[in-house]
């Protein structure tokens, strides 16, 4: 944070002084020589040393307001307030006539230790004497926290030997089960490499190692943010040869044989500015990053993967989230819904503080609400994660039981500033007469609101991962060319599971006689009105036709066995007609189509449970011509 005072260094504190109090002039030589050296020692930054001389300079002369007033300010440059505080208490106990020299500064030791309305006073008191800008912005950054003064839930933990070291560490982020954990590391203060950890059953993290070539090089590589599902890693280099601005983002996958060499993620994402600090959406479909220009400072972006696997040219988030000032350190939760960043340009604390927003109906980005104080404080705050369960989030910080600078920490946060809890669905595409595995595109909806959850392409083995977040029911639906469509629905609302559940999905090759369950065509009970929830399953139906116009199909309903045999056979052919009246609405000719009510025929499940009467209710369309 800026200094908003005249520089300390160069002010010899001079005050109207009780009878025991001892200044410059008349301290002691050896407390003087001490004071001096404490001086020296400051002007070149190094306030440990200042604070030791200070100190040294007290044993000698207990009372030397000079030294607790000198104290005080590099207190407050090491930003350990509350030392501050007390020696500025010790300046103002020894001469009240002392706060004059130190009120801007005592206002900082104030905010810094959470009395703000002090802070509020006293920075209120200087500007009736004194006309500032930066004393101006203090007052502003201590209003909003006396008027948002609740203090929240806070108690970091730091990450243990494992992860932290002498040299910094920071900017953390894990896969989606929090079992795989990469972080930068600052080698001696200069070199910046990706760091890589483990957690096992026992929840303890193995010791970080460099994740070495070719990810790793004499370039300084930062600002990493790797996929949920571990397999690609994007980041930040700096100066590359092949760069197109000073920073931009790169990519790195993750084989049989290890990481691939980075590439530069191509126009649409890197220009001549800086760009930095992505952040990947658990589908892989969208990403966040921070771009400056010289224009507009710092602002957050984002691109969406086109079709072809491209990325879509980069567009700024909207003024909910960016302002004239800076925007950085994006996080896109997996639950796809809770976006947290840095800026200075929102009402906040202090310098730059963390704020989240949440996604609204229509896609956009809510207001941004400051995540409170004691997360953020009067300084710099930035770079927060949360993970998948949404109650644990990890941040890097300098504190009194850091091992060096920067170590990284987790807490608990608070509920009202927690995502949605996301769980995962994962498992394999198949054949289903071969059993080979195949590649796929694997589409979750949120059956409610229609919205797409997640879009996501299988691996070479078939292998796909999936983010869902609890309490909603969802529609998944998978497309391969050659193949009928398979679909499903499932709900999480109440669902027991901590973490992920499995579902491996066969996909029927397109030929004649071959039948799919269309699990997502919803009825009230007893009618056959459908239901809005069943379009989304209706339009894969229309593409499929569509995509095949020389395909016939049959559409077939089933009901359980609750009521007569007549009404079930009216009830299922009412049904079977319904979605066959769909279809032609949408252009599909009425020559290609067939309906038939079986009724309570062919159940696939026992009738004596609602789970096997709920399989028995069912439509099915069966390729007839090919």
């Amino acid at each position: 944070m800026k200094h908003y005072i005249l520089p300390f260094l160069l002010i010899a504190l001079s005050f109207s002084l009780k009878a025991q109090t001892v200044t410059y002039e008349t301290a002691p030589k050896k407390a003087v020589a001490s004071f001096d050296k404490a001086i020296e020692a400051a002007r070149v930054y190094e306030y440990k040393s200042a604070i030791n001389y200070l100190q040294e300079a007290l044993k000698t002369a207990p009372n030397f307001a000079d030294a607790y007033g000198q104290m005080g300010l590099c207190y407050v440059e090491m930003k350990n307030y509350a030392a501050a505080k007390q020696a500025f208490e010790k300046l103002i106990q020894l001469d009240n006539n002392g706060l004059k020299m130190v009120m801007v500064p005592y206002s900082k030791a104030l905010a810094g230790t959470g009395n703000f309305k002090e802070a509020l006073d006293l920075i209120n008191q200087y500007l009736s004497i004194r006309k500032s800008p930066a004393a101006e912005k203090l007052k502003e950054n201590y209003s909003f926290a006396v008027n948002n003064s609740k203090n929240i839930p806070f108690q970091p933990q730091n990450m243990g030997d494992a992860i932290n070291s002498k040299d910094g560490e920071y900017f953390p982020t894990f896969t989606i089960d929090s079992r795989t954990l990469i972080f930068t590391r600052r080698i001696n203060g200069r070199n910046e490499d990706f760091f890589i950890t483990h957690r096992d059953d026992q929840n303890r993290w193995s010791t970080a190692v460099n994740m070495g070539e070719p990810i790793n090089s004499s370039y300084n590589e930062g600002a990493q943010n790797l996929s949920q599902d571990g397999t690609l890693l994007i980041f930040t280099g700096c100066d590359f040869p092949e760069g197109k601005g000073s920073c931009d983002l790169y990519y790195s996958e993750k084989t049989s044989n290890g990481w691939t060499a980075p590439k530069n993620m191509g126009p649409a994402i890197n220009t001549r500015d800086w760009e930095s600090q992505p952040s990947l959406s658990a589908d892989k479909q969208t990403l966040y990053f921070s771009r400056e220009t010289q224009t507009n400072g710092s602002d957050i972006y984002v691109s969406q993967r086109l079709p072809n696997g491209q990325w879509g040219v980069a567009q700024p988030l909207g003024p909910n989230i960016n302002t004239t000032g800076h925007e950085r350190t994006p996080f896109i939760h997996p639950d796809g819904q809770t976006l947290y960043f840095a800026s200075n340009g929102h009402p906040g604390y202090g310098n730059m503080d963390i704020y989240y927003s949440r996604r609204q109906p229509d896609g956009s980005w809510g207001p941004a609400i400051n995540i409170g104080y004691p997360i953020n404080t009067i300084d710099e705050d930035a770079s927060l994660v949360v993970d998948a369960n949404g109650t644990t989030a990890y941040f890097a910080s300098e504190r009194s039981d850091s091992r060096g600078s920067l170590d990284i920490y987790s807490f608990e946060l608070y509920p009202e500033a927690r995502p949605l809890k996301t769980l995962y669905v994962k498992g394999y595409v198949y054949d289903s007469l071969s059993h080979d595995r195949l590649t796929a595109k694997v589409e979750v909806i949120d059956l409610q609101t229609g919205n797409n959850i997640a879009t996501v392409n299988t691996d070479v083995t078939g292998f796909y991962l999936a983010p869902l977040p609890v309490e909603h029911d969802y529609a998944v639906n998978v497309n391969k060319k050659g193949y009928l469509f398979y679909s499903d629905n499932f709900s999480l609302k109440d669902h027991p599971s901590t973490t992920s559940f499995e579902k491996n999905i066969p996909l029927q090759s397109l030929a004649l006689n071959a039948s799919v369950v269309l699990h997502n065509i919803f009825f009230d009970s007893n009618k056959f009105d459908l239901k809005p929830e069943s379009v989304i399953e209706l339009e894969r139906l229309v593409a499929l036709l569509k995509e095949n116009p020389e395909m016939k199909i049959q559409i077939a309903g089933y009901t359980d066995n609750v009521g007569s045999d007549q009404a079930n056979q009216v009830l299922s052919a009412n049904r079977a007609a319904s979605v066959v009246k769909y279809l032609t609405s949408k252009g599909i000719t009425a020559e290609r189509l067939s309906s038939k009510g079986f009724g309570k025929s062919e159940p696939v499940a026992s009738n004596d449970t609602e789970e096997g009467r709920a399989q028995n209710r069912r439509t099915v369309f069966k390729v007839t011509s090919l």
